[in-house]
């Protein structure tokens, strides 16, 4: 390899991270990623920063905690001074293309890419005019149901549904996505560049309607529920509660017969034929890269922004998704041959905001002075060693703590105040209960437990926090720095908490 390695970044919309071969799911088929797992590194304990599009994907390339990037909701204003990893890769020589959905504030991804091409309309530019065009051309817009089932209308929205595409794979955005990303890397290829894409897919995300083949491929009178489909949920959050109750009991089925029972496992059939479905696309993009001598010279790491329910809980999309582990946890797989360890496992808690940093390091440029993630390399060369001693996902009025085999929800008082006037919470130990059916956080026997781990939070707020000024701290300035009245800040106008330990003790911190 004579230049710095390539990038390739392919990441799903809501996957959970049960949903695996790999990880002995019962039905699921997912050669690819399965195949990818034995040939690079494996992370079974990833967390997501937060539990929805928009802030997931803004901490995954900015590198940043949702309290300090601000983000908790979809879409919103281009974030003001917070680079990229996109535009630091650029800055280093790198070409930037990005294909697929991908749900970022205004403007952000799309200033530090040689190619952008939203093919999901979640864009600020809507849906990329070259795919719209390719869709009309062939009378597909109306067929093509990633984001509506438009034969039942309003009530086809985003439903839970499921059934078989419409479009071909091929007409789809999964495949029109991969075919624009392959295009690209030609390209650059040619013109000696090298490249970071990333591959956004749209699916397993609702609507459920893999193409026809991967629909295929399962059968619902063989579908396995998960274990937690079906109890009590006695001391379950309330919104969860709601939530489980919704789909239990509301009117939402389009096809017969319209019974929970039967539409749960329709859009469990959907929800499998659609892993199976981005699974193929991550098959085409790895097979690409072998059939052109680019194998050993990219970097490819697939993942994804947020779990989905996949019937867990009763529950049959995302929301609300802080109360669980099948939405806070995701799939996370690293592969470059001859570089990582190949078939190897790591348990080490890793976050998604440790992506910026670590690419950094393996294609030798420097670390992004905003990012808060760490270098997860050493695990990628198949060594052990802590990186995080809790996992953190966010939501603006709650967080989701994994420490070991636990893991707390925090809500203020006032979250569910008619509910628990004395307060609610959420403890669970996964390794005795993997699917969270018993809330232990009232239990005397574990009331240390809790206290720790709100300990643990209250301590990771305050040392993870961006401040603009410290008294009296200068730090030193860089490139990623400038001077604004008389302090040395980041481009975001921010100072990164490392920095403060140099005075720890003094007064004014």
């Amino acid at each position: 390899m004579t230049q710095k390695p390539n990038v390739l970044f392919i990441i799903s919309d809501q996957h959970n991270a049960k949903v695996l071969g790999h990880k002995d799911h019962p039905d699921v088929k997912t050669p690819n990623l399965d195949k990818m797992a034995q040939e690079g590194v494996r992370f079974d304990n990833a967390i997501t920063q937060n539990p929805i599009c928009t802030p997931s994907r803004v901490s995954w390339f900015s590198g940043q905690y949702c309290h300090n990037h601000g983000y908790y909701g979809l879409s919103g204003p281009k974030p003001k001074g917070l680079p990229t990893l996109l535009g630091h890769l650029q800055e280093n020589g790198y070409k930037i293309g990005a294909v697929g959905k991908i749900h970022c504030p205004e403007n952000w991804i799309e200033d530090d890419s040689d190619i952008f091409h939203d093919t999901c309309g979640t864009s600020v530019q809507g849906r990329s005019k070259e795919y719209a065009e390719y869709l009309a051309d062939r009378n597909l817009t109306e067929l093509e149901d990633h984001g509506a089932m438009r034969e039942f209308g309003k009530r086809g929205n985003q439903t839970v549904e499921g059934r078989p595409s419409k479009v071909s794979y091929e007409d789809g955005q999964e495949g029109w996505a991969v075919r624009k990303g392959m295009e690209f890397m030609t390209q650059c290829v040619d013109d000696n560049d090298p490249f970071f894409l990333h591959v956004s897919l749209p699916k397993p995300h609702q609507c459920y309607t893999p193409a026809q083949e991967f629909w295929d491929l399962y059968d619902e009178s063989d579908l396995t529920l998960p274990p937690n489909a079906d109890y009590d949920m006695i001391g379950k959050a309330p919104n969860l509660i709601r939530t489980a109750n919704h789909f239990r009991n509301g009117n939402w089925q389009l096809f017969e017969p319209k019974t929970y029972k039967a539409g749960r496992l329709r859009k469990l059939h959907g929800y499998l034929g659609n892993v199976s479905h981005v699974d193929h696309a991550v098959g085409e993009l790895i097979d690409w890269l072998k059939e052109n001598d680019l194998d050993e010279d990219t970097i490819v790491i697939y993942s994804s922004d947020h779990g989905d329910y996949a019937c867990e809980h009763g529950v049959l999309e995302k929301a609300p998704g802080i109360c669980s582990d099948a939405i806070t946890r995701v799939p996370m797989i690293w592969r470059w041959p001859g570089e990582f360890k190949t078939g190897y496992k790591a348990d080490e808690i890793v976050e998604s905001v440790d992506f910026c940093n670590t690419i950094c390091n393996l294609v030798g440029i420097d670390n992004m002075e905003t990012s808060d993630g760490k270098d997860i390399s050493h695990l990628l060369r198949g060594e052990k060693g802590q990186v995080h001693e809790i996992g953190v996902t966010e939501f603006a009025w709650s967080k989701s703590i994994r420490k070991g085999k636990y893991r707390l929800i925090y809500y203020p008082e006032e979250m569910f105040a008619s509910d628990y006037p004395d307060g609610f919470g959420e403890l669970y130990d996964l390794d005795a209960d993997p699917w969270e059916m018993k809330n232990l956080f009232f239990e005397p026997d574990y009331q240390d437990v809790v206290q720790e781990l709100q300990q643990d939070l209250l301590h990771w707020l305050v040392t993870t926090t961006r401040p603009a000024t410290v008294h009296p701290l200068n730090i030193p300035q860089t490139d990623q720095t400038f001077m604004a009245y008389g302090k040395t800040v980041n481009a975001d106008g921010k100072i990164n908490p490392e920095n403060i330990k140099s005075i720890a003790g003094r007064n004014y911190v």
